[in-house]
């Protein structure tokens, strides 16, 4: 009779946790506990049952070929502060001196080694708030595992914008970076994030917003196709604090990003918004849960798919109304063009509500480009491919409107055409 097998610890949880101060080991050591009780995904679980988890759980990051066409560089005709990671890597020669006015800027890797430090109380914090009622375990294995990423404290109106390049370099590389960010009462910073980052990333950002603060957030991912990404950003609002992100997503063999945001103060404002466009191969997630536990809070979920050759999307939204968060005014839209009969886009949109003064709406569609608009197009002499570029825009066009900053909102626009055209070649 054979001897009973025994089941192997997956590789995430059987690694060695970092060295570090006091205050970052016992995060580590939190999350490492979290991630061991939680398990790794699998398609089992509700909040994976459309993404097959297995890539960005493997012992070792899978082959990712790297982009051999041009890319234009991006947001630069803004006034920005660049601090660049290769293949996750800090590189200091690439990048800007961290000094600036109102806001303090240091590295993970720096600072992991003090036993006292302002990131201790935000480090894994929201993320082990963001962990109920939805297990999100490579969020803990990205707190536990992290060495390096940004500290950003910024206590007034940031004198520039602060700008994350991820460069990928290495077909093989496995990047983890972790990004904390506090606003003091009434300060306001925008943070811009492009690049492909590595072969397969992991990266968490915890944003902690105390009273009348803003917060902006632009990210761009590609164009690499091969690469595998899983993000998440979380965020605690106090009182009449803004909170807005925007990402747009193009190429990359898988893509989730999830946003967990808490609306704990007072009048408070949370949008996220997101564009992608993939051919072939391309899967991409995003995941959103927004809880309301405060009087009028605001909230708007805005997505935006194009998906070809066999592409598929997924949207999973969740607005929770907490009991007492009187007048809540949550909005929740997801919509796929499908430019053939082979992709598809899956949704799951959710409303659960526990107040009973609130306007609270979702709605979800998919289908094909309109003919009729397309014929009128191509009755004016303009060829089809640009025809049906032009309906492109116009589609993704009202989730880059929740873009606060005009310039910006062009930036991503110009961005998003350039890609386009390139395509046709």
């Amino acid at each position: 009779m054979a001897a009973p097998q025994t089941k192997e610890t997956p590789m995430p949880l059987a690694r060695p946790l970092p060295e570090g101060g006091v205050w970052i080991t016992a995060a580590r050591k939190a999350a490492q506990a979290r991630l061991a009780e939680m398990g790794l995904p699998g398609r089992r679980d509700e909040y994976w049952k459309f993404t097959k988890p297995d890539s960005l759980i493997a012992s070792d990051a899978p082959r990712a070929v790297l982009y051999q066409g041009e890319v234009p560089e991006v947001f630069d005709t803004v006034d920005r502060l660049r601090i660049v990671f290769v293949d996750g890597v800090f590189d200091p020669e690439a990048s800007d001196d961290l000094a600036l006015n109102a806001v303090r800027i240091e590295r993970l890797a720096d600072v992991a080694a003090q036993d006292i430090h302002w990131a201790r109380d935000l480090y894994g914090t929201l993320e082990a708030r963001g962990q109920d009622p939805v297990p999100r375990p490579l969020a803990a294995l990205n707190t536990a595992q992290a060495r390096d990423g940004v500290l950003i404290h910024v206590t007034g109106r940031a004198s520039r914008l602060i700008h994350l390049v991820y460069v990928h370099e290495s077909e093989t590389s496995d990047a983890i970076l972790h990004h904390c960010i506090r606003l003091d009462e009434g300060a306001e910073l925008t943070l811009l994030e492009t690049g492909p980052a590595a072969a397969r990333f992991n990266k968490v950002i915890e944003v902690d917003l105390a009273g009348r603060a803003a917060f902006h957030h632009l990210c761009i991912q590609g164009p690499d196709h091969e690469r595998r990404a899983i993000t998440h950003l979380f965020a605690r609002l106090a009182r009449e604090a803004v909170f807005k992100t925007f990402t747009l997503t193009a190429n990359g063999v898988l893509t989730r990003n999830e946003c967990v945001i808490e609306i704990a103060g007072d009048d408070a404002s949370a949008h996220v918004a997101g564009a992608a466009i993939g051919r072939g191969d391309f899967h991409h997630d995003d995941t959103v849960f927004i809880t309301h536990d405060a009087l009028r809070g605001e909230s708007r979920q805005v997505f935006k798919k194009v998906l070809g050759s066999g592409a598929t999307g997924v949207f999973q939204g969740k607005i929770l109304v907490r009991p007492g968060a009187q007048k809540t005014d949550g909005y929740q839209i997801s919509q796929a063009l499908l430019l053939d009969e082979d992709s598809q886009f899956l949704a799951k949109p959710e409303l659960e509500i526990h107040a009973d003064d609130v306007a609270c709406s979702h709605g979800s569609t998919s289908g094909a480009i309109d003919e009729d608009a397309l014929y009128y197009l191509r009755a004016r002499g303009i060829p089809r491919p640009i025809a049906t570029d032009l309906m492109v825009v116009s589609f993704v066009a009202e989730a880059v409107a929740e873009i606060a900053d005009e310039g910006l909102r062009d930036e991503i626009i110009g961005h998003f055409e350039a890609w386009l055209e390139r395509r046709h070649g």
